[in-house]
C-alpha cells in the first residue's frame, strides 16, 4: 500500500510533515510512504539511516494557502498537492494526505481524481470527540451552498465510513437543524429532511448544536457554510475551556495542589478532545483516497492522517459508496 504525502503543505511543513510520514512507516504495517515536495528541503528533516528507506517524489512548485486553488493548480502543473494528486489517478499511490490548502487539495481532487458516479458534489467528513465516542459532521467544508439531494448523498456516504471506519452498526443518521421538530428550518433542510426520511437510512430526524456533543447522534448532515462553523465553534471552545480551567485552578497555592489531583484527568479529557488524534477528514465522493488535514497539523496528525488513508483502503470506501449508490438507484 503506497501513500502519498504532500510534504510541502502545511504550516509547518516541511519538518513536522516528514516527522509524521515517517512515524507512520515505522509503526503502521504494510505502507510505502512516498513524499512529495521538494526533495533538498525534505532532505534536511530525514535521518540519515532512514533515506535509503524513504521515496521521494520530487517536484518544483508549492501552492501557499493564499493563492486561488483554481487558479493555481491549472497555473502550477508541478506543484506538490497536484502531483500527489496525479499519484493517486494514475495508480501509483493508493492514497493522498495533505495539510496544505483545503481549496486547492479540493480543486486537485476534482480535476484530477473526478467525482464517483452518481455523487454530485463531494464532502469534506470529520470525526468530533463526544461523550460516546468520535462521531461524524459533514460536510465541513467543501460545498457551502448544497442542495438536499447533496445532503442526501452525504448522509449515505458518511453512513457508510461510519459503519465500515468507526465499527457503528447502522448509524443513526440526523440533520443539523435549529429545532428538533419535524418542519423546522430554511428551505433547504426541510426539503433534505423529505429524502432523509423516505431513504433506507437510519434516519433520527432533527438534531440542534447543542446535541452535538452528547453524541446523540452517529452521522450529523448539513453544508459546510454551517458545518465549518460548527468544527471551528467546537475547536475554539475547547481550547479557550482548557485555557480557563487552568487559569482558574492554578489561582491560588490550594487550588494549585488540587489540581495535582485531577491532573491526570484533565490530560484524558484533553486527549479526546485533541484533533490531531483523529488524524485528516476524507474528503468523499471524489473516486480516489484523499485525506486533508488541518494546516497547522503536525507530527501526531499527519501519522494519524495516514492511519485514516490505511483504514479508507482496507475498508474499500469508494468501493461501498459506489454499491451504495447503485442499491439506491435500484429501489
Amino acid at each position: 500500500m503506497k501513500i502519498a504525502v504532500d510534504a510541502m503543505g502545511g504550516d509547518h511543513a516541511p519538518g513536522e510533515i516528514v516527522k509524521g510520514a515517517l512515524k507512520a512507516a515505522k509503526i503502521l504495517p504494510d505502507i510505502q510512504i512516498i513524499l512529495v515536495g521538494q526533495k533538498d528541503k525534505i532532505d534536511l528533516h530525514i535521518p540519515e539511516d532512514l533515506k535509503s528507506t524513504i521515496e521521494i517524489y520530487e517536484c518544483s512548485e508549492v501552492i501557499e494557502m493564499d493563492e486561488h486553488p483554481a487558479a493555481a493548480i491549472k497555473k502550477k502543473k508541478d506543484a506538490s498537492i497536484v502531483v500527489a494528486t496525479r499519484l493517486v489517478k494514475e495508480g501509483y499511490a493508493d492514497a493522498l494526505v495533505s495539510a496544505g490548502s483545503t481549496g486547492a487539495q479540493m480543486a486537485s481532487a476534482l480535476l484530477g481524481l473526478g467525482r464517483i458516479k452518481g455523487i454530485n458534489r463531494p464532502a469534506i467528513c470529520t470525526v468530533l470527540p463526544t461523550l460516546q465516542g468520535g462521531k461524524l459532521l459533514l460536510d465541513v467544508g467543501a460545498n457551502p451552498d448544497a442542495k438536499p439531494e447533496n445532503l442526501l448523498q452525504y448522509a449515505m456516504m458518511g453512513s457508510i465510513y461510519a459503519e465500515k471506519i468507526l465499527g457503528l452498526k447502522s448509524p443513526k443518521v440526523a440533520l443539523l437543524n435549529i429545532g428538533s421538530e419535524e418542519g423546522k428550518g430554511n428551505e433547504l433542510v426541510q426539503a433534505a429532511y423529505d429524502l432523509l426520511k423516505q431513504s433506507s437510512l437510519n434516519f433520527a430526524g432533527n438534531i440542534e448544536g447543542r446535541d452535538i456533543p452528547y453524541g446523540t447522534a452517529d452521522v450529523i448532515v448539513c453544508d459546510a457554510f454551517v458545518g465549518n462553523i460548527v468544527l471551528k465553534t467546537i475547536e475554539g471552545m475547547s481550547s479557550s475551556l482548557f485555557q480557563l480551567i487552568k487559569q482558574k485552578i492554578t489561582a491560588s497555592t490550594i487550588r494549585k495542589i488540587g489540581a495535582i489531583l485531577v491532573k491526570p484527568g484533565l490530560k484524558e479529557i484533553a486527549h479526546m478532545l485533541d484533533y490531531s488524534e483523529y488524524g485528516g477528514a476524507p474528503l468523499l465522493g471524489v473516486d480516489g483516497t484523499s485525506i486533508i488535514c488541518h494546516g497547522s497539523s503536525k507530527e501526531n496528525a499527519i501519522f494519524n492522517a495516514v492511519r485514516v488513508a490505511k483504514e479508507c483502503i482496507e475498508g474499500q470506501i469508494i468501493e461501498k459508496i459506489v454499491d451504495g449508490l447503485e442499491k439506491s438507484t435500484q429501489k
